[in-house]
């Protein structure tokens, strides 16, 4: 049997109820890639982007890609956060998204294979209410990157996971979560969403994904809410 026009409307999430959106970081809420500045800081900064667009278009496993280019920060001071930092931008309509969803209502966090030393920062900055990250180990002697991720690296799977888990804890439907993202390790989550786009994406993202934004403007989610 097939839906009604009512039924297929009352799958999709609205801006007009409590949701959950949830993005990933890096070339979604900020325009840059963060692995890649720090690689430039590094003087290895050709080999990493190069490592990180096969890597968010799915040709190669995450988890190692991420090892990989970590390996080649080794030696670099923790101090490098700051500078990195300062060069950073939100992606135009951003905050203003947040801003917006937050007077409506919602939740938004960030998922993020990138690392803590920054999202840190980008969540107080941008008023997150959730969001995880990996963390770089460093040695507290020298104050330099040791050259490899310390805990669990954040997967594909963990994405999801902890996109289910923000709903859960708000008894956010799932019809009423948001995923935005433009790499592969974001496809899980923006296909359980209930409203799943493929944002400025690789693309075999952009292929796989329900919906796409090719503007890099964040407002432009809205444009799927206001109905």
């Amino acid at each position: 049997m097939s839906a009604t026009p009512l039924q297929i409307l009352d799958t999709c999430p609205t801006i007009d109820r409590p949701g959950l959106l949830v993005m990933d970081v890096d070339s979604t809420l900020i325009d840059e890639e963060v692995i890649d500045e720090l690689g430039e800081a590094a003087g290895v900064g050709e080999l990493i982007r190069e490592v990180t667009a096969r890597a968010m278009n799915g040709e190669l496993d995450f988890a190692q890609a991420l090892d990989a280019r970590v390996a080649l920060l080794k030696g670099l001071p923790v101090s490098i956060f700051d500078d990195v930092y300062a060069r950073l931008h939100f992606t135009e309509g951003a905050l203003e998204l947040i801003g917006t969803l937050h007077a409506h209502g919602w939740k938004v966090g960030v998922v993020s294979g990138g690392f803590h030393e920054i999202v840190d920062r980008l969540a107080e900055d941008a008023g997150l209410d959730y969001w995880i990250a990996n963390r770089l180990d460093a040695d507290p002697g020298t104050g330099t990157l040791t050259g490899a991720v310390r805990g669990p690296i954040v997967t594909k799977d963990v994405k999801l996971r902890s996109m289910r888990a923000w709903a859960d804890a708000n008894t956010i439907p799932q019809r009423q979560t948001v995923a935005v993202g433009d790499g592969a390790n974001d496809l899980p989550m923006i296909g359980a969403a209930g409203l799943g786009v493929a944002f400025c994406a690789k693309p075999a993202v952009r292929a796989a994904a329900p919906h796409t934004i090719d503007e890099r403007d964040l407002m432009r989610v809205l444009d799927f809410l206001r109905r």
